[in-house]
């Protein structure tokens, strides 16, 4: 799997559009033979909803675009590391491949600053690890980039 620049910049785009919005700066993209299909934010100021990371948002709206609970050949690209549940979201709807920027260690670096973060201390590399089918992994990809959104986040 080869991850592609644009596609991660797009996600970049989207999570500094949210920051604006007033929530957090994250943003996920999900791509089918090299469209973006479904893109999403995470809303969790303006929802009062746990679940709705940008991951998650994406895929639900990836699998409405599709119409099916599955995302074979999909890759998601997000701002930061997926959480467990992201991770598992994607094992779940048997995407091909994941590709992040951010990683959970750098969030947890830059918590009580300016960015307050809730996590489970569990890699998504870890999570894949256990899950089937086996989803590609990208690590850090424009990683410099997505760390500049922890200074967007309040």
């Amino acid at each position: 799997m080869q991850a592609k620049k644009e596609f991660m910049q797009k996600a970049i785009e989207l999570a500094k559009e949210s920051a604006k919005n007033g929530d957090y700066a994250l943003g996920a993209v999900i791509v089918k033979e090299d469209e973006i299909i479904a893109t999403g934010t995470t809303n969790l100021k303006h929802e009062n909803d746990p679940t709705v990371h940008a991951e998650i948002v994406s895929i639900r709206n990836a699998c409405k675009k599709l119409n099916s609970k599955y995302l074979d050949g999909c890759i998601l690209y997000t701002t930061h590391e997926p959480c467990p549940m992201c991770a598992s979201a994607a094992i779940w709807a048997k995407m091909k491949g994941i590709v992040f920027g951010a990683f959970l260690e750098d969030a947890k670096q830059r918590q009580g600053k300016n960015f307050s973060w809730r996590q489970i201390d569990i890699s998504c590399k870890d999570i894949l690890k256990k899950g089937t089918p086996k989803i590609e992994l990208v690590e850090g990809f424009l990683r410099d980039e997505c760390l500049k959104l922890f200074d967007f986040s309040q």
